[in-house]
């Protein structure tokens, strides 16, 4: 070990770190603490290459510390960023300050805490929360602050909030957020839309969030979060197509393993794709899904884009079609159904099932 530390000193220069070493093993970036967890072999997130070294460092507050917000400001901590976080649940932060980041009493007390220019990142349920938090936020901000709406939001609600910030001066940015769970790991694809100025102001954060080339400015208020919608939206296509061709499979007369078909088809085929990975990760754990219901819940985004297909009078056959699949999923019994076995015993008398 001794020998590794000055060669990997020598490696970490050629890419513009400058270490010096003591104590054995400790390391130091210009005089300040390399955090302890960015040189474990088995960290989270992976190390900063040239891309993330370009970006100077940001200090911002973060509102709402749930799955996807938790795992945002600890990547955004593991880049060296100053994270002052908020959340509800006290034990959320306990648990972020003890990765490094700054823990706030109340949403006042976290921009008490922000510098100059404050820029605060909100992570919170569409809807009332978002409304709540902006409400609160509007308070409190100066003009030419900003705040980015970071969750799932349905992008004309976005442009109406954005049109309130600014009467109090408040610039309001819309950032699509794709990654989830695998976020902090792989980094998240960021969608965002809203002022450019803003948005180049705030880019060291984006470029800490996303991997290379994965974050894309979409143009004024609203188009992050209407861009992030029709993501969503193929999302559900997509795995309906894959839904409904696994169960093709499962329903023939042969004995297929599931999940080496799908592992196959992740090399080479035309319908290889991350979700693929991710079933054939749940087929492994679970080869015939038999601790799951066949129960689909959804989160609005489908929503969202069917009834903007149908504003902009777009066909948008496959994603209605998935969107209403999940729909039939909750139902016990469907009175559809019943309906349609009653007419047809009606006019035709043909047999019915009871009960």
């Amino acid at each position: 070990m001794g020998n590794y530390l000055p060669n990997f000193a020598a490696c970490c220069s050629t890419i513009g770190f400058h270490l010096q070493l003591s104590d054995f093993g400790r390391f130091r970036y210009h005089n300040n603490p390399v955090r302890e967890s960015f040189f474990k072999l088995k960290c989270k997130s992976p190390p900063l290459n040239s891309y993330y070294l370009k970006t100077h460092k940001m200090k911002i507050g973060f509102v709402g510390l749930g799955k996807m917000g938790f795992n945002m400001a600890h990547r955004l901590l593991d880049h060296h960023h100053e994270i002052v976080a908020w959340n509800r649940s006290v034990e959320s932060i306990h648990e972020i300050e003890k990765l490094g980041a700054i823990g706030a009493k109340s949403i006042a007390d976290l921009v008490d805490k922000l510098p100059g220019r404050r820029v605060v990142w909100m992570m919170v349920p569409a809807g009332k929360p978002v409304d709540d938090t902006l409400n609160a936020l509007l308070e409190l901000l100066n003009k030419n602050d900003i705040v980015i709406d970071g969750g799932n939001s349905y992008w004309r609600e976005t442009q109406q909030r954005a049109e309130k910030a600014a009467e109090k001066g408040v610039i309001y940015l819309d950032c699509g957020t794709s990654g989830g769970v695998w976020g902090l790991q792989n980094g998240y694809c960021l969608m965002y839309g809203g002022l450019k100025e803003a948005s180049d102001y705030v880019d060291p954060v984006f470029k800490s969030l996303a991997p290379e080339k994965g974050a894309v400015y979409c143009g004024p208020s609203g188009t992050g979060h209407m861009v992030k919608m029709v993501h969503n939206g193929i999302e559900y296509g997509m795995m309906q197509s894959y839904a409904e061709g696994f169960e093709i499979l499962e329903k023939s007369p042969y004995d297929i393993d599931l999940t080496k078909v799908a592992d196959a088809w992740q090399y080479g085929s035309v319908v290889r794709s991350w979700l693929l990975e991710l079933a054939v990760s749940a087929l492994k754990e679970d080869p015939k899904l038999d601790q799951l219901q066949d129960y689909v819940s959804d989160s609005g985004e489908g929503r969202w884009t069917v009834q903007t297909a149908m504003d902009f009078d777009v066909p948008a056959h496959v994603i209605t079609a998935s969107l209403f699949t999940r729909f039939q999923s909750r139902q016990k019994e469907s009175f559809a159904m019943k309906m349609l076995a009653a007419l047809r015993n009606q006019f035709g008398g043909h047999a019915v099932k009871t009960k």
